[in-house]
């Protein structure tokens, strides 16, 4: 978040960030350890969920082309990026990143503008 302070005409700007090592409130060993594993699966997860968004953004670009330009060519990138998405949900939803139900709407979402796309 990026908070804008006017005083006086000066722009203030504070950029709140997260730092890798927060002062937590565990008292043994054990809570410290799931705290980092929880950050840990946290980025992980935020890693798994943007690769998502970007395959299916390039799938539904390569269906926009395919549209325009009907051929061989882009047929099989249509295909391979259709594949390489369905891939990475299928994934994502395996190791929990996202909930089964988000991935089936996902690839439902993909497979409807294929189906759209190639009759």
């Amino acid at each position: 978040m990026i908070y804008v302070d006017l005083l006086h005409g000066l722009e203030v700007v504070w950029i709140n960030i997260r730092f890798q090592h927060q002062a937590s409130v565990a008292n043994n060993n054990s809570a410290k350890k799931r705290i980092q594993i929880a950050e840990r699966n946290r980025l992980q997860n935020k890693s798994y969920k943007s690769t998502v968004r970007t395959l299916i953004k390039r799938c539904l670009v390569a269906c926009g082309i395919f549209e325009k330009e009907p051929g061989e060519d882009t047929k099989e990138d249509l295909q391979k990026t259709f594949n390489a998405a369905f891939s990475k949900i299928d994934k994502a939803v395996k190791r929990g990143a996202l909930h089964r139900n988000t991935g089936a709407n996902q690839k439902s979402k993909l497979s409807a503008a294929l189906k759209k796309v190639v009759k």
